[in-house]
């Protein structure tokens, strides 16, 4: 019987780590790529690197990026931008947007993918609870992997590879109890953009995970140097 064969873009974060856990009880056999692009948080590469030896996952490839660090522009590369401690703005794609990261990591997890004999792709973007990044819209997923049908040899073979975003259109609380009913060790994963070794409760991404955490009715498992009240 042939294996089915997937690969998930890692970050270490809350949503990607769901994502294995997905596609594992999904069963696919996991090739996990994750990107080290000078990213402040770079502690999340060793998040990573926990969860994908947790899962015991085939292949773990981590991608050197240094590009988008030099290139600045956002709060995650640039030392010169603060990360904001003040909260979502309605309407407003916020500094912690890093221009063309995830056309640039599902280009690339689509090359691997080929390499390795993956089916899928697994991305563990959010149109729901998500901070206003216009590459985690279901337009921008759409146009991709019609793009890649086009791009890649798998596709125009006539065996595209699968885009999958299981976590699309949930909220982070029903991400939250979903990761939680497969067993996602959501005590490694690291989400804070300052990417100190105790998570700031401060920032877009602490005060999203905190408030999906609440309202999930599920203690989150990692410290926090202060706690948001959400």
């Amino acid at each position: 019987m042939q294996v089915k064969k997937a690969v998930v873009i890692l970050s270490g974060g809350l949503d990607s780590t769901t994502c294995v856990g997905v596609a594992q009880h999904a069963g696919f056999e996991i090739y996990a790529l994750t990107f080290d692009y000078g990213q402040r948080h770079s502690i999340e590469i060793e998040a990573a690197k926990k969860v994908a030896t947790f899962y015991e996952v085939r292949q773990h490839r981590i991608a050197q990026l240094p590009f988008l660090h030099s290139i600045g522009g956002s709060a995650l590369t640039d030392d010169d931008i603060e990360v904001p401690h003040t909260g979502i703005v309605e309407d407003e794609i916020p500094v912690t947007y890093v221009p063309g990261r995830n056309l640039i990591f599902l280009s690339i997890a689509t090359a691997y993918a080929e390499v390795v004999g993956a089916e899928a792709i697994y991305l563990g973007v959010n149109a729901l609870d998500y901070s206003g990044y216009p590459d985690c819209r279901p337009e921008f997923i759409q146009a991709f992997a019609k793009t890649a049908s086009l791009a890649t040899k798998v596709g125009v073979m006539g065996t595209p590879l699968e885009i999958m975003t299981p976590l699309l259109d949930l909220s982070k609380a029903e991400i939250i109890t979903l990761g939680t009913s497969l067993g996602v060790p959501y005590v490694l994963t690291a989400s804070c953009y300052e990417g100190q070794e105790v998570a700031c409760g401060v920032c877009d991404s602490c005060r999203l995970r905190l408030k999906g955490f609440k309202e999930a009715g599920v203690r989150d498992p990692i410290v926090y140097a202060r706690l948001f009240t959400c």
